[in-house]
């Protein structure tokens, strides 16, 4: 049989239909599979022994069965988390059902032997922390904005008098709330005399602002980069809070040092593919001009100008026609 490319995404996922869509073009075999649906339908074996070096048996969902051993590459975009399977248990039942679906099916996806990931479960992981970006970011030569994390309003008040201005930004966003709708707090300008005992609570990021002349989004996936250059028509702080309708895209050229400190940073995670978000303080052309703002793994990249060539990029890894390098693959 020929290699079968593996897709573990939630039913709602358009980004992955657009990957699935090019692939089925391409005459790939293509099997999708959420994890959260294990039960009924989803069932699963697998089976290692000494010796054999990798796990060998079958996924069986309502309509498919797959063999783990024709798997040759997994697109792990975002699958339904397993608690909302067993949300209608007792906490403990669920936590307990939760925790050994998670650990067996998905140690079982997580661990395919000789398979590429795109991106790989644990390396997004790793990939996906704020801190940890920005340390790697600099390490990598990167310009990064004067950040400090703390729960300390004295140590926040002294970070803002040595800055003209400071933002306040969230390390994950907001979780949903009782009523399932979905939230978020934007990047925004913060004063020093707002700040008080009640920052003790949590942990809070604050950086310089940027005095930006636009923002960009950089895509990479493999050897390719896709970069676009966003303006917000109000000129806002952060883009994503607006009308996306009314955003202005316009191709940009990443400098090479920029695009060389992309790839090793997706080396650094072990990843395959990466959205970078970048504040551009001139016109582009210099380096020093980019300031990295984050990367998300996992990132969407559908609503681009470029998302066709990027969907074709996805294709070409996960079909095998192009490939990726030792730092891409994923650790067991």
């Amino acid at each position: 049989m020929a290699p079968l490319v593996l897709v573990v995404t939630s039913l709602e996922d358009i980004t992955a239909d657009a990957v699935i869509t090019s692939l089925n073009e391409r005459g790939v075999r293509v099997a999708r599979v959420d994890p959260a649906d294990i039960g009924p339908e989803l069932t699963f074996d697998a089976r290692i022994e000494a010796g054999t070096g990798a796990w060998r048996g079958r996924l069986r969902t309502t309509s498919r069965e797959v063999e783990l051993e024709e798997v040759a590459a997994v697109y792990y975009r975002r699958p339904t988390p397993y608690a909302a399977r067993y949300a209608h248990l007792p906490a403990q039942q669920r936590d307990f059902a939760t925790n050994e679906a998670r650990h067996g099916l998905g140690g079982v996806l997580n661990s395919l032997h000789g398979v590429v990931y795109v991106n790989h479960p644990a390396a997004v992981a790793r990939a996906d922390v704020k801190p940890t970006q920005l340390l790697a970011a600099s390490r990598l030569g990167l310009v990064i904005p004067p950040t400090l994390v703390t729960n300390d309003a004295e140590q926040a008040r002294k970070f803002a008098a040595g800055h003209q201005r400071i933002v306040y930004k969230t390390f994950r966003g907001l979780p949903h709330g009782d009523g399932e709708r979905a939230g978020a707090i934007w990047t925004q300008r913060v004063a020093p005399d707002t700040f008080d005992d009640s920052l003790t609570v949590t942990a809070h990021l604050f950086q310089t602002e940027v005095p930006k002349t636009a923002d960009v989004r950089v895509t990479v996936v493999g050897r390719r980069v896709f970069a676009q250059r966003i303006a917000a028509p109000n000129g806002a702080l952060d883009w994503r809070r607006g009308d996306w309708d009314e955003l202005v895209h316009a191709p940009v050229t990443v400098p090479v040092l920029v695009v060389r400190a992309l790839f090793a940073y997706l080396a650094t995670f072990e990843l395959v593919f990466g959205c970078f978000d970048f504040a551009l303080t001139g016109d582009g052309d210099d380096p020093q001009q980019w300031t990295f703002l984050e990367c998300n793994p996992n990132g969407q990249w559908g609503w681009l100008p470029d998302a066709d060539e990027i969907t074709e990029a996805f294709a070409d890894i996960l079909s095998g026609k192009e490939a990726v390098g030792r730092a891409d693959a994923p650790r067991p």
